[in-house]
Parts: C-alpha cells; structure tokens; sequence
C-alpha cells in the first residue's frame, strides 16, 4: 500500500502555507527580505574592496589569481546570489515546519545510517566553513535570535519549530549563502575566500538586523513585554546543535544594556569566557569587565576612588576629560605620558582629593589603560610613532566611555583609525634632518584634528579615516610602481644571469676533454655563447629552438675534434659539415652579430675542419691515436643527431651546493624554514652598523634564490641569499615585525592575560 506523504497535526491545525500565514508573519517576512536585502548590498560593496585588498597583499601569484577571480564572479553574479539567498529565506516563511535548512548540522542519531557517503573534500571544506559562520552569529548574536525565535513560534502554536527551522535562522540565513555560493563558476579555494568574507563582513552585520527583526513584531503586539528568552529544553532546540553547543553567559542579560552606567556584573558572578574563541571580536565590554573582577587578578584591586567624597558621573568625566584634551592640543615632544598619569589632575578634585567615579566607567578607563600600555610598549612601532599615537588616549578613552561595542565591534571607525595609524607606521623610519617627511606629518595633522576638533561626534573619525586611507592608498600605489620596476629589473637581472650560466655551462660541458683549435674554442665563448643566451632568453630551457641550439653546440664542436674515429667518421664529416657552417653563419645573422666577426668565425671554423680532414687523411687506419677512452666522452655525431644531447644540471638547480656544505651545515634547519617561510610584502628589522632600518621584502626572485628588501618608499636596501637570510636572523641582525592590526592584537593580549591570572 502506498504511503501518502501528508503531515498530520494531532492539534488538529494543518501546517501552514504561504497563503494562510499569520499576518504579523508575512510583515516580518516581507520586512526581513528587504533588511537583508540592503544586508547583502553592503556585504558586496564591503566585498570587492576586500578582495582587492588581499590580491593586493598577496604572497604570491596564484593567490592573487584566487582573490582576483572570486572579485570578478561576484560582480558578475552579484544580483543572482542575492535573489538566491532571499528566495532561500522566503520559503523557510512559506514552508514553515517543513522546511530543513539544507546545511543545518543534526545529531549524529538523526543520520540515515543507509545514506551515508564519502564526501568529496572541497564539499566537506565548504560545509566546515558555513557551520563556523553558523556558530559564529549563534554566539555572537545569541540573545536577539532566541527572543525572534519565541516570537515566531508565539505565532504558529500548532507548528513545532527546531530552532534551525525559525524562518530567519542562522542556518536558514547560512543556508541560502551556501546555496549562492555553490553556482559560483570558481574553484574551492575562491569559494572559500567568499565564505570567509561572509564570516567577516556578515557577523558585525547582523547584529542591528535580528534586533529590527524583534521590533516588527513587537509593533505588531507579539510578546512585546518579553525582555530576555526562556529557558528551552535540548529537545525543543533538536536540530540546531550549534545553538545547543554554545550556551548562553551568565551576563547575557545585562549585554543588550551595555551603554548604561548602572547595570554591573554582581559579586562572584561566573562568566562562560571560554567561549571567547577563535578571535577577540567575540569579547563584548560586559565580558571583558567580568574578567577583571574575576577573583584573584590583580586588576580586580583597582577600585573607585572611593575614599573621595565628591562623585563624577559620565557627563561629568566626559567634560573634564574634554578639558584634558584641549591641553594635549598644544603639547609636542617624542614621550607621552601614560593613561594614568595623564589622568591624575582629571580625576583630582581643588582639595586635593581624588574624585569617586562609577565602576563601569573605571573598568573602562582600566581597559583602555591595557590597551595602550600594550601599544606603547610594542616594538613593531618607532618610538616617534608611538608618541604621535600615544596622544589620541584621551580621545580613545571619551569615545569607549560613550560607546561599549567600541571593544567589540571590529568595524568602529576609532579601532579601524587606530589599526591604519600603526600598520601604515610600522615600515617608518626617521628621515634626515631637513628632508620632508609626509608620513609623519599626515599621522601628526590626524592627531591634532582629533585633540582640537573631537568632543563627542565619533563621525569626525570616520571623516579621518576615509581621508587617511586615500593618503596611504596614494602612497602605496607609488610605492608599489617603484617596487615593480624594481622587480621588473632584478628578474630581467636574475634571466640574464641565469641564461649565462647555462649557456657557458653547456659549452664547458660539450668541450670538456676535447681538443678544440684556440679560435674556435673563442669564437664558442664569445659569439656562440651570447647566440645561446639569446635563444634561452627568448624561448627558455623548454622551447625546441634551445633544442635545436644545444644540438648544433655539439656538432660543432664534433666537427672540429670527432672522437672517437670510426672508419665512417670521415664521410659523415663530409656530409655534416656544410650543414653545420651553414646553421652556425644563420644563428650569428639573427643575433645581429657583426658581419666581418661572422665571416671570421667561419673562415676559422673552416680551417679547422681542414685540419680533421688531414689528420684523419695522414692516420685512416689508427684510430685509437685520436680517440680517447671510451669513457671520457658519450659519442656526438651524425648516427645519433637526430637524439638531443643529455644536459647537465644547470648551476641555478645546484646553488645550495654553490655556497658551500659548510655554510649550510652552521646555519640551522628552524632558520632555514623561517627564511622560506618569509613571504613577500612582510616586514622586518635590520641592524646595520649598528643602525636599525624597517623594510619590506618586495620580491622573492626564484632564478637567483635572491630575497631583495626595499624601504616604504620602494627604494632597493638589501638583498640576501637563502643562507645569508638565515644567519642573519640567527645572529638578531634581522628580526621579523608583526603587522597584524594593533588593535586586535593589545585586545587579545589583554584578554590572555586576564585569563592567566584568573587560572593562577
């Protein structure tokens, strides 16, 4: 009997379909589809930038290749992916209950044991990647996406919902992206690129779009009273393992109210701070604030100044630290004064008391102090730039005071602005005196703007930072034309050499253990070695006119000395040696060589072929006064032209052994590996008679093993070896630079070593 595939509702409700949805449902649905709708636009706008970014800093050219073809397919299908994914969400709203996000990860005991396949590993790479980003909007928007999916399910009572089947779901959202990115014409590695840049333009997005999604039904009187979600049980949540798997901290609650004064962790609370993982965009101001109260760390004994009497609250703070500012306006010099000492006179009240301020704004004003000791004490920064960068504290500290995501939100224009400063200082080196210097001032003018003009309108920084990327964007365009012609040149170098040595590489070979009369054993090194280099430099190692060129160096060198002799020797002499003057006098003509050389070459090479032809007449019946053993040499003549000749390994193939086993036996395999693993555009450090100068590496050039180094303005100031860069670095002449983003990495630093005095 055949099985209807229907759905029974024991509650007497049939599931519902898209024309009987509640109505409250349908304004969300329609609302949502064009919020993400404006998601996506900004997503793709965000995305050819990026990717130009990364070709732009690319290793290596297959990199940039991926980078460059993953821009080209989303422009070129930017609008289908973005119809994909909303036709994806609206039928999670139309079939809503029976629609399964296609990538949604179940329990292992919901797998059809009799459907399990291998799966190819571009497919397994791909859904690795849209679970991470599925974890990653769970944790990072957890709050907002369980009160949504209260509010849905407040609507269809009679439909049992898996928190994966919510109709705007991380799962569903994910789901349709995966299902956009599968009819991306690119290989995998593109498609991941696309993933990861969902992963990162897509988490700090969505954020503001559950938050809209809960107003609409709120407006439309569902639940509106209902502040935080309910506790649910695993079985109510089956389907949706990553919501399960990353349980929600104790100081949830209290996130959404971040910007308040008021609202604190209390006394001993436990925070789930493991969850911080896998990059420091995930520690929210709450978190990081528990951490420092967490018993045992020292930070913790930093209290309100609670042996004042008279208290600041934030207005006040603010206008003080406005005050502080102005001062700094006017100050100059290459040492800056620490948070908390520029904070003294702040919170120092006409008798000499210090002022009560609120805790929040205290563990403010502590992780601000964290983060640029951390930025002051870094070594990648010049002292002068650290001092130009030290200065903007007050500023930071007014604008983490007003704003709690500042420490969390990974595209606050104060943290992008700070990122840019350093990584654009990290290649700075101080000028001689009286030569202009338009990095320093351009950092110093964004500076002073700040200290004169901020006081509460954070849209002054995105100002900055629009104008100070076109600046860096200008400068690293010119720097990047001068590295080019540098690259350019030392390649055309690096061909040129490597075309010489393989041409008198092949020459020394062919007229090894012969005797070769001296003018044409000169005209060999001169005229025909140049005729060699021209033919590599045009159609390189693996084209036939090198073939053909390897084989005639033979013959004529055959010619003039054919060992060992045979009894045929001499009438395959006859019949090869016209030929031979005739190829040798064409390959001269194409290289332009000078026309009377030419004919002398040729006279020479036909007196030497006179002279075969009457050594071989006065001796026919002793051939083994001419030939040498028959080990010497592999025979070259006219029974075996038509096989090419077998070419040693070239010197570029043997140069490790070039340099000697001794140089390479003193330097260590682990400074081997970090020269190798040095890739182009990274920064280093170099001591030179005892000055230190930053630069970059620009090029790696394979034909020479040759590492060429330039300073930020593309100018050439050291070249090395494989070798000679590695004992460098062994010996601390060079030292590598982390040009990671400042910001992300004080952040990090902090919460690790808050986290090892909590264990300690």
């Amino acid at each position: 009997m055949k099985q209807d595939n229907k759905v029974v509702s024991f509650s007497g409700q049939k599931p519902f379909s898209r024309f009987d949805l509640p109505p409250a449902l349908v304004r969300l649905r329609d609302a949502s589809g064009q919020a993400l709708k404006g998601v996506l636009g900004r997503f793709f706008e965000r995305a050819d930038d990026a990717l130009f970014e990364l070709a732009d800093r690319a290793g290596s050219n297959k990199d940039q290749t991926v980078y460059f073809d993953a821009m080209r397919e989303l422009r070129l299908r930017r609008k289908a992916m973005a119809v994909s994914v909303l036709q994806y969400v609206s039928q999670a709203f139309n079939d809503i209950g029976k629609f399964r996000p296609r990538h949604s990860s179940g329990a292992l005991d919901e797998v059809d044991q009799d459907s399990l396949s291998l799966v190819e590993h571009s497919d397994l790479e791909q859904q690795v990647a849209v679970d991470n980003l599925i974890n990653k909007l769970r944790n990072r928007h957890q709050n907002p996406i369980q009160l949504l999916s209260m509010r849905v399910n407040h609507l269809v009572p009679g439909v049992e919902l898996a928190d994966s089947q919510m109709p705007l779901s991380p799962e569903v959202i994910c789901g349709g992206v995966a299902e956009a990115c599968a009819d991306l014409d690119i290989d995998i590695r593109a498609k991941l690129v696309v993933l990861k840049l969902f992963d990162r333009l897509l988490a700090d997005t969505l954020g503001d779009f559950y938050q809209d999604a809960n107003r609409t039904l709120i407006s439309e009187g569902i639940l509106p009273d209902v502040k935080r979600p309910q506790a649910r049980s695993p079985e109510h949540a089956s389907g949706a393992k990553s919501a399960t798997s990353a349980p929600v901290p104790p100081s949830s609650a209290w996130q959404g109210a971040e910007g308040g004064a008021g609202e604190q962790p209390h006394s001993g609370q436990s925070v789930g701070y493991d969850q911080i993982q896998g990059g420091v965009s995930y520690a929210t101001f709450s978190e990081l604030s528990a951490l420092l109260h967490q018993k045992g760390n020292p930070d913790a004994a930093v209290e309100s100044a609670s042996t004042g009497e008279t208290y600041l609250d934030t207005g006040r703070l603010m206008a003080r630290l406005s005050e502080a500012q102005a001062s700094f306006g006017h100050w100059e010099g290459d040492e800056v004064a620490s948070l908390d000492q520029q904070l003294q006179p702040v919170l120092k009240e006409a008798n000499g008391q210090k002022a009560n301020i609120g805790q929040v704004d205290n563990d403010v004003i502590n992780l601000v102090s964290m983060l640029f000791d951390f930025i002051l004490e870094d070594r990648q920064l010049h002292p002068v730039m650290k001092a130009l960068i030290g200065r903007l504290q007050i500023p930071v500290l007014k604008v983490a005071l007003s704003d709690k995501t500042f420490f969390n939100r990974g595209g606050h224009p104060v943290r992008k602005l700070l990122n840019e400063l350093a990584l654009s200082a990290i290649g700075w080196s101080a000028k001689r005196p009286g030569q202009r210097d338009p990095l320093y001032e351009k950092i110093g003018s964004v500076v002073d703007r700040v200290l004169n003009e901020f006081t509460n309108n954070v849209s002054l920084f995105d100002e900055l930072l629009k104008d100070y990327c076109h600046f860096t964007d200008l400068d690293r365009r010119r720097g990047e034309l001068i590295e080019q012609r540098l690259k350019d040149a030392e390649e055309g170098r690096a061909r040129q050499e490597r075309a010489c040595q393989v041409a008198e590489s092949l020459v020394k070979d062919c007229t090894a253990a012969r005797d070769v009369p001296g003018p044409v054993l000169e005209m060999l090194n001169e005229a025909w070695t140049k005729y060699l280099q021209w033919v590599l430099l045009r159609e390189g190692e693996d084209g036939e006119r090198w073939a053909d060129a390897s084989e005639l160096t033979g013959h004529l060198v055959w010619s003039v000395d054919p060992r060992p002799v045979e009894d045929t020797t001499r009438s395959e002499l006859l019949r090869a040696i016209p030929a031979i003057v005739d190829d040798f006098r064409r390959a001269l003509q194409e290289i332009s060589w000078d026309p009377f050389a030419t004919d002398t070459a040729v006279r020479d090479l036909e007196l030497a072929h006179v002279d075969v032809f009457q050594r071989l007449a006065t001796a026919p019946s002793q051939p083994e006064r001419l030939s040498e053993p028959e080990a010497a040499e592999p025979q070259v003549g006219l029974a075996e032209s038509n096989e090419t000749e077998t070419i040693p390994p070239v010197l570029s193939e043997t140069v490790d052994e070039a340099l000697g086993t001794e140089e390479l036996e003193a330097v260590s395999p682990q400074w081997l590996d970090q020269a190798d693993s040095l890739r182009v555009g990274a920064w280093i450090e170099l001591t030179r008679d005892g000055i230190k100068l930053r630069c970059k590496l620009a090029a790696f050039i394979r034909a020479t093993g040759k590492y060429i180094f330039v300073n930020r303005s593309g100018a050439k100031v050291a070249e090395y070896r494989r070798q000679e860069l590695a004992a460098a670095m062994a010996s601390g002449a060079i030292s590598m630079l982390d040009d990671g983003l400042i910001f992300d990495r004080a952040l990090e630093s902090i919460i690790d070593n808050l986290r090892s005095n909590r264990k300690d």
